[in-house]
C-alpha cells in the first residue's frame, strides 16, 4: 500500500467516529428507563437465558428485556412489530454503531426507520448495549468494558427466545453500521445457518492487518478505554485472524452479503440543509472532515472485502456510492435501498 494511502487511513482511524453527525459521537450515558412491569414471568434459574420483561413502547413497538447467562446481565431490546402479529414474521437484527445504542446515535433517534418498517411484515430487533465491544465474544473480562459475550448472546441465547416470543418464521437477517458493519460479517461467519442475509453499511472487513487493528484500537482503546487484547488476544495471535471477515470470506457462502459505503467526498446529505445538519456549520464541518476521512478508509475496506467475496464466490450486492461521508442519512438510505432484496432473502422458500 502506498505511503500516502497508509497515512490517510491512519488519520481516518485516529478520527474514528468523533462527530455528532457521525456514526458514533462519544456516547453519553442514557437515562435509566423505568423498569417495565414484566408480562413474561422470569424463569427460576438465573443460570439460563430468559426473557425478563416485555413492555409496550409505542405503536407497533416493544421493549423486551432478556437476561444473558453468558454476560450475567439484562439486555434491553428495541423491537418493531409488524401490523399483523397473528401471522409469523421473520426477524431483522439491526445493530447500532460503536455507541451500542447507549447514546443518541441510534436508528431510533437518527432515522425514520420506525415509519419505514411500519407496513413491512418483519420484526426489527435492536439490542441496547455493547458499546465499543464489536459485538463479539471477548476472551477476557475487561476492567472498563466488563464482560462481553455478544456473539454468544446474539447467535445462541437470543434467537430461540425471540422465535418463541415473537412467533417468528424462524428466518433471520442481520445488518449494522460502522463498528457493527464489521460485527455482522463475523456473526454470520460464526453462525453460518442463522442469517439468510448480512448487510454491512460502512463497515471495515479487515481486522488483523496493521491498519485494521489501528482502526479497532481507536474504537476500543481510545474511545472505549478498553484493552483490545482482552477482545481477541495478542495482536499477533490467532484470535485476530479468526475474526477477520476478509480472511474468512469463504465461510460466508450460503449467506447473501450486502456491502455499502461512500468515498468520503461530500454528497447530498453533507450540506447545511440536510436534516441532521439542521443549519449547524460546526456539525457540517466535522461531518465533512472527520466523517469524510473515516468513510474514505471504509471505502478501501469495502473494495477489498468485495474482492474477497468475489474470489470466494459469495453471493453479494455491493453499493459503492461516488460520494458520501460516514454519517446517518447515508446508512438510512442504504438500509432502505437494500431492504427489498433482504426481504426477498427472508421470505425465500
Amino acid at each position: 500500500m502506498r505511503a500516502a494511502t497508509r497515512t490517510a487511513l491512519a488519520i481516518a482511524a485516529a478520527a474514528m467516529l468523533a462527530a455528532p453527525g457521525v456514526a458514533s459521537a462519544d456516547p453519553q450515558p442514557a437515562p435509566s428507563p423505568a423498569a417495565p412491569a414484566p408480562s413474561v414471568p422470569p424463569q427460576d434459574s438465573a443460570a439460563s437465558s430468559h426473557i425478563v420483561a416485555v413492555s409496550p413502547a409505542g405503536p407497533q413497538q416493544e421493549t423486551i428485556v432478556v437476561y444473558s447467562a453468558a454476560m450475567d446481565r439484562n439486555i434491553p431490546l428495541t423491537v418493531l412489530r409488524p401490523r399483523d402479529v397473528s401471522k409469523p414474521a421473520p426477524i431483522l437484527y439491526l445493530l447500532n454503531g460503536a455507541g451500542g445504542g447507549e447514546d443518541d446515535a441510534t436508528w431510533q433517534v437518527k432515522t425514520d426507520y420506525v415509519k419505514f418498517f411500519a407496513d413491512k411484515h418483519v420484526n426489527v430487533v435492536t439490542p441496547i448495549g455493547g458499546a465499543f465491544s464489536y459485538y463479539t465474544d471477548w476472551v477476557k473480562d475487561d476492567p472498563v468494558l466488563g464482560r462481553n459475550k455478544w456473539q454468544t448472546f446474539l447467535t445462541k441465547e437470543l434467537p430461540p427466545l425471540l422465535d418463541k416470543q415473537l412467533g417468528s418464521t424462524g428466518t433471520n437477517a442481520i445488518a449494522g453500521i460502522s463498528m457493527a458493519g464489521t460485527s455482522v460479517l463475523n456473526l454470520a461467519i460464526a453462525a453460518p445457518k442463522l442469517y439468510r442475509a448480512a448487510a454491512s453499511y460502512s463497515g471495515c472487513g479487515r481486522t488483523s492487518d496493521g491498519l485494521g487493528q489501528a482502526y479497532i484500537r481507536t474504537v476500543v482503546e481510545d474511545r472505549g478505554r478498553g484493552d483490545v487484547t482482552n477482545m481477541w488476544g495478542p495482536l499477533d495471535g490467532p484470535g485476530w485472524k479468526a475474526n477477520d471477515p476478509y480472511l474468512n470470506a469463504a465461510k460466508l457462502r450460503g449467506t447473501k452479503v450486502y456491502l455499502a459505503s461512500g468515498t468520503g467526498l461530500p454528497g447530498e446529505f453533507d450540506t447545511l440543509g440536510a436534516r441532521l445538519i439542521n443549519g449547524d456549520a460546526a456539525v457540517l464541518a466535522d461531518q465533512l472532515v472527520t466523517g469524510g476521512a473515516i468513510e474514505a478508509s471504509v471505502h478501501s475496506c469495502t473494495v477489498q472485502m468485495a474482492d474477497a467475496l468475489a474470489r470466494a464466490k459469495v453471493d453479494d450486492t455491493v453499493i459503492l456510492r461516488p460520494t458520501g461521508t460516514h454519517s446517518w442519512q447515508y446508512w438510512e438510505q442504504d438500509l432502505y435501498t437494500t431492504w427489498p432484496s433482504i426481504e426477498r432473502d427472508l421470505n425465500r422458500r
